[in-house]
């Protein structure tokens, strides 16, 4: 029944993010602390990742859209495991408890609106209920998906398919996720910058 519901509701239109898109200001033109203001969230209350960037050392590749992505997913790739679970722990659950107290941050608020998920019905709140509630208790994190484009019936049925995968797998593909989601928030800041 879902796959017929996805076919009257298809996915809302993804528009690929421009990487050639550059930030005003440069980064390569702010301090440390001004960097971090406008890079920290990208990543889901995990800072640390543009810190460290920034002390690794940014120069000119890293003043656009691409090149800054290129360096903040170098920085996540090479975390440890419990840091990196620590940043797929620190993403709210879809059309979950935290987006009823209103508790997301101002990123997530905006992208879960924009799949619809503020929009859900009874029905389709109790049914991501059950299986953000399933989805952690395997997995032990919460189910992430980079939601911007998509309409929330084809985010539950790719939830569904997702909570058969392995554990490892899924560890990979929330890493995924949260990559492109940083993406399209790196493209939001340089275009709504220019």
């Amino acid at each position: 029944m879902l796959k017929a519901v996805v076919e009257l509701f298809p996915q809302r239109k993804q528009t690929m993010p421009d990487k050639n898109e550059s930030f005003s200001p440069a980064p390569t033109a702010l301090s440390r602390a001004a960097f971090v203001a406008q890079f920290g969230g990208v990543y889901e209350h995990s800072p640390w990742i543009a810190e460290q960037l920034w002390d690794k050392g940014i120069d000119t590749a890293h003043d656009g859209v691409a090149g800054l992505h290129e360096g903040l997913q170098g920085i996540l790739a090479k975390a440890s495991r419990d840091e990196q679970l620590a940043l797929i722990r620190a993403h709210p659950d879809l059309a979950g408890k935290a987006a009823v107290r209103g508790e997301l941050t101002e990123d997530s608020r905006s992208e879960q609106a924009g799949a619809g998920l503020d929009e859900c019905s009874t029905e389709e709140f109790a049914h991501f209920q059950e299986l953000n509630a399933a989805y952690k208790e395997k997995f032990g994190f919460p189910y992430i998906l980079a939601v911007r484009g998509r309409h929330r019936s084809a985010i539950l049925e790719n939830f569904e398919a997702r909570i058969g995968n392995d554990p490892d797998t899924e560890f990979t593909e929330a890493l995924r996720q949260i990559n492109r989601i940083a993406l399209l928030r790196l493209t939001e800041i340089a275009a709504s910058s220019s």
